[in-house]
């Protein structure tokens, strides 16, 4: 896989895959807004299936847990501006505003495609990728123009964007059983749950009798089970989706764990 990035600031960047796919489970940090160039996404959370492709624009909320798979398209490279809206720079925007946001239940990725007034600020931005650089005044008003189109377009995102709230303590039973299927360092699902690492593996004992890793391949395992038999998905978007990194031990793993290849379900149901 062949990947470029050019910054123009820490929190603006052209990115580019020239190769087959990229795929990668993540957590987003920061709210991320992202236009499309060329190519194809998928994006796969726990609640729904997303695909982007040339000309959409859309924003994923921060602490937000996603599968990304990146395609290239019709020849064209998988190429995409995206605008990284920080906690930092949104807590200076919303600091003169009276703004009292309602956290919403469950934030949801938001599209805004082919937005003229969003399509034309983001699109500014690419003359200064061949610059190498942006100044800080210049990045700091384009961010806030971003800012500015999004509430405008949108009058319910400063229940997302002036919200500045760090996770707090969850049921970790309902989180993992919800999110089991994407592939984060346990720590990360600790901070996920407010937890610490060390709570976090005594809770999780407590609540499944087993480790971490031993359930997490369990689940997926079994998720993988039911989309063969149930949905007749491919192995290759099966072994992605429910959180594996690559074919060859998804393929091992599911024939240890159920005593039959993918393969064999798919084309003769199991060996009896």
């Amino acid at each position: 896989m062949e990947y470029t990035a050019k910054y123009i600031t820490p929190d603006i960047k052209l990115s580019c895959y020239e190769d087959r796919f990229f795929k990668s489970d993540i957590l987003f940090d920061q709210h991320m807004l992202i236009w499309f160039i060329s190519g194809e996404t998928k994006i796969v959370q726990a609640d729904a299936t997303y695909f982007f492709k040339k000309g959409d624009i859309f924003l994923i909320p921060r602490n937000q847990l996603a599968t990304i798979i990146n395609y290239p398209k019709d020849g064209q490279p998988h190429k995409t501006v995206v605008m990284h809206l920080t906690t930092e720079r949104l807590k200076a925007y919303y600091a003169t505003l009276k703004i009292r946001p309602t956290a919403p239940a469950s934030p949801k990725i938001l599209c805004y495609n082919n937005h003229p007034l969003l399509a034309s600020c983001l699109s500014s931005l690419i003359p200064y990728f061949e610059m190498q650089t942006l100044p800080e005044d210049l990045a700091t008003l384009k961010i806030t123009e971003a800012i500015s189109i999004l509430r405008t377009i949108d009058n319910s995102l400063d229940n997302v964007l002036a919200n500045f709230e760090e996770p707090g303590k969850i049921s970790l039973t309902d989180y993992m059983e919800k999110h089991f299927m994407f592939n984060l360092p346990i720590e990360r699902f600790g901070y996920l749950t407010g937890r610490s690492l060390t709570t976090f593996k005594r809770d999780f004992k407590k609540a499944f009798n087993a480790t971490p890793q031993r359930w997490l391949t369990q689940k997926r395992l079994e998720l993988a089970h039911y989309q063969f038999v149930e949905k007749k998905k491919k192995p290759i978007d099966v072994c992605y989706e429910v959180g594996f990194e690559n074919l060859s031990h998804f393929s091992y793993a599911f024939k240890k764990h159920f005593g039959y290849a993918p393969t064999a379900l798919l084309m003769n149901g199991p060996a009896l």
